[in-house]
């Protein structure tokens, strides 16, 4: 059963929790867009919980709280728990009473799982971008497209033979394993701890690790998120993705959009064109011929898109370094890419406010 988002005017009934947040202070300008985004998602709401039984933590209230985790780089559930025990900013950003008992960490991350289901992530990145203000500012013709490498939650030592052979860790706690010798592929081998995740490297020189593949559609304007995906680190990944979040954007009419020199194939090229978008690609033509000739490198667009398609790395850093997808702390690609989809949403909701501001 779903719960209510009571939102309680009082701390307390004495303690006006208004007078308690700065009023500088910048999630008093974010708060009023997360309320907004959520009341257009009540309708998914509904439909994820049952009409009876005990009521859950608020879809409402877990969202926020989400976000504060993002926000302030809370490392896990449990330290979430533990601020929105006595952190006032924290309980007036969710809508906790400061009488209301904090929520137990397992309970927590069992009703997140409910919004997985749902895949509330991606309803509530297009509910923020569904905003009349924000929407108005978005960019409909010129957009970006990269990849990142998400690390995986596992170690290499759980990367082992699919067959079963191999040496096992030594013993203890953690056991050392002698990879001498041994030649480990995807194909032959799998992590025990996270199948999803794929041995893999972006560049020449760079260490291989497990991990993901996160994806960010962004508009050139304002450099804003509208769509994120995750899947399998592969080498085809970035074109597929790309593929697929292009194939989002709403509307008949031509567009540009700007990619880096992994996505300057053949095929790639000439399906992008069939789907009326102008690819503009960083040319690779190191040792090779690129599928980008002057037809479209002669245009002054061309080199604003190469320009501004640099903004995105803006998005992999903040989320990274704030939203804690550098390494994550879940297992699979579902989990994964819901995460990295909210991370990505929040990152908008920091850029907000200023961009609103400014265009008053």
């Amino acid at each position: 059963m779903r719960g209510v988002d009571h939102q309680r005017g009082h701390l307390g009934g004495y303690v006006d929790p208004e007078a308690m947040v700065p009023p500088d202070h910048p999630l008093r300008q974010i708060r009023p867009l997360v309320n907004a985004a959520l009341e257009r998602l009540s309708p998914d709401f509904d439909q994820l919980y049952s009409l009876t039984g005990r009521p859950s933590i608020p879809p409402e209230q877990l969202l926020r709280a989400l976000l504060l985790q993002a926000f302030f780089t809370v490392r896990s559930e449990r330290q979430l728990m533990e601020q929105l025990a006595y952190n006032i900013l924290f309980r007036w950003f969710v809508g906790l009473s400061i009488e209301a008992p904090v929520w137990d960490a397992t309970v927590f991350t069992k009703n997140r799982d409910r919004l997985l289901e749902g895949d509330i992530a991606h309803g509530f990145l297009r509910a923020i971008l569904a905003d009349p203000q924000v929407k108005r500012r978005l960019s409909t013709e010129h957009f970006s497209v990269d990849g990142t490498l998400i690390e995986a939650w596992a170690s290499m030592k759980s990367f082992r033979p699919k067959d079963g052979s191999g040496e096992p860790p030594g013993p203890g706690r953690n056991g050392e394993r002698d990879f001498h010798g041994e030649t480990r592929s995807n194909e032959t081998h799998a992590s025990s701890t996270d199948p999803d995740a794929r041995l893999y490297k972006k560049a020449e020189g760079q260490a291989a690790k497990l991990c993901h593949m996160g994806h960010v559609l962004i508009e050139n304007r304002h450099g804003l998120v509208i769509e994120a995906t995750t899947t399998l680190a592969t080498g085809t990944a970035e074109r597929e993705a790309a593929v697929a979040m292009i194939g989002t954007i709403p509307g008949q009419h031509r567009i540009t959009v700007g990619f880096d020199k992994a996505y300057d194939t053949q095929d790639f090229v000439a399906e992008m064109r069939s789907l009326d978008v102008t690819p503009h690609v960083t040319q690779n033509d190191t040792g090779r011929r690129s599928a980008i000739d002057g037809r479209t490198t002669r245009h002054w667009g061309y080199q604003v898109s190469l320009l501004v398609r640099k903004r995105i790395e803006e998005v992999f850093g903040w989320t990274k370094t704030i939203g804690g997808q550098r390494k994550t702390r879940y297992r699979g690609t579902p989990r994964v890419g819901w995460m990295f989809t909210l991370s990505a949403a929040a990152y908008d909701l920091i850029r907000l406010p200023k961009l609103l501001g400014a265009a008053v």
